[in-house]
C-alpha cells in the first residue's frame, strides 16, 4: 500500500475521533468537493452532492460530546487507483442530553479517489451492526 494512502488513512483515524467528540473539521478537509459524494448514514437515509453531505457530517457531529472514543476495525482495505475499507467503527459516545456513554458498533464501507494529487471520501455506507 502507498505510504501517501497509509498517510491519509491514519488522518482518517483521527478525523473520526476528533467526529465523535463533536468536531467534524477534520473529517471536512478529506471529503470530495465533487457531485459524486455520498453517504448512506446508519438512519437509513441517503444524501448525494458535496454541500448536502458535508452539511450532513456537520450536523451528525453535533449530536457527540468530548469524552467519546473511536476504534476502526478493519476487514479490508486497499489502494490502487480508487481505494476502500470496510469493517466497523466500534465507539463509545457522549451524546447531548445522556448521562452515560452510550456504545456503538456500526457497520461502515467508504470508498476513496485521488484527486489533485490527494486523497479525498466519495463515499461512506454506514449502518448499525445487528447486536450478537
Amino acid at each position: 500500500m502507498s505510504a501517501d494512502f497509509v498517510s491519509f488513512f491514519d488522518r482518517r483515524t483521527k478525523a473520526a475521533e476528533a467526529y465523535v467528540n463533536g468536531d467534524a473539521a477534520p473529517l471536512q478537509a478529506l471529503l470530495t468537493p465533487n457531485e459524486t459524494a455520498s453517504f448512506h448514514s446508519p438512519g437509513g437515509d441517503s444524501v448525494t452532492g458535496p454541500k448536502p453531505v458535508a452539511d450532513r457530517y456537520i450536523e451528525d457531529a453535533q449530536r457527540f460530546a468530548p469524552g467519546s472514543k473511536s476504534q476502526l476495525e478493519i476487514l479490508q482495505k486497499a489502494a490502487g487507483d480508487i481505494a476502500f475499507w470496510t469493517g466497523f467503527q466500534n465507539a463509545s459516545v457522549c451524546l447531548a442530553g445522556k448521562d452515560e456513554p452510550v456504545d456503538m458498533r456500526i457497520r461502515v464501507t467508504e470508498v476513496f479517489r485521488r484527486e489533485g494529487g490527494e486523497w479525498k471520501m466519495i463515499h461512506r455506507h454506514a449502518d448499525m451492526a445487528a447486536k450478537a
